[in-house]
């Protein structure tokens, strides 16, 4: 039987203890890594090449909700299910349109979170049973729907992932690092996403994503 081979990347040493007990009995999963941080699950997705990632988006640094299109852009076989205790609809959201196919919280029970592995290596979407129907509902609505333009949309790809990691705290250097570019290449980014949304520093930036939805602060104190 080949198994499903899953990476876990939580900063809580006791979560990935209780899911690789949890995975490891059972007989078609096996657990290939573990990560206590957004960087270090980029790193082991691209050594290990595993079919699935349970990921959490509360991370340290490089957050696990940045990490999830980071990791499906440098492996984009890999499947991901995010397992947090948020369950905002913004946060859902974002987590969906960045590639990852499961959204499963920490309170639901167990069965979720096998069910949610087995779904995203078959290529499906998978979304907890403890998720309010009206966020899910709200969620494939805006599907349905044209985007209302605004500033932040009007970014490049790129520059989108740029402000998202320097609203979340990091360095020149260290989204330089991540992304593979060089520090003069990550600023040409930022003085351009500067100028396109007319804000002056790095708390301007903090204040629009808070704004638009895109972090949350109690979100990157758990």
């Amino acid at each position: 039987m080949t198994k499903i081979r899953i990476l876990i990347a939580d900063d809580h040493a006791v979560v990935r203890s209780g899911l690789k007990q949890l995975l490891g009995a059972q007989p078609d999963m096996e657990v290939v890594g573990e990560a206590g941080d957004g960087l270090e699950a980029l790193g082991l997705a691209k050594s290990q090449k595993p079919d699935v990632i349970i990921l959490d988006i509360g991370m340290p640094g490089v957050s696990g909700l940045e990490a999830v299109s980071l990791i499906k852009e440098a492996v984009p076989s890999c499947q991901i299910v995010v397992l947090t205790m948020h369950g905002k609809e913004s946060f859902v959201r974002q987590v969906l349109s960045s590639g990852a196919l499961a959204y499963v919280l920490k309170a639901s029970p167990v069965s979720d979170v096998l069910e949610a592995v087995k779904a995203v290596h078959r290529g499906e979407y998978f979304l907890s049973s403890k998720i309010e129907a009206e966020v899910v509902g709200a969620y494939l609505d805006s599907r349905k729907q044209a985007p209302t333009p605004r500033g932040y949309d009007l970014l490049s790809e790129r520059e989108q992932q740029i402000f998202r990691l320097v609203a979340e705290g990091n360095s020149t250097n260290q989204i330089a690092d991540v992304l593979c570019v060089s520090p003069k290449t990550v600023e040409k980014h930022r003085t351009n996403i500067m100028k396109k949304l007319s804000l002056k520093d790095r708390l301007d930036m903090v204040k629009y994503a808070v704004k638009i939805g895109i972090i949350d602060p109690q979100l990157w104190q758990d």
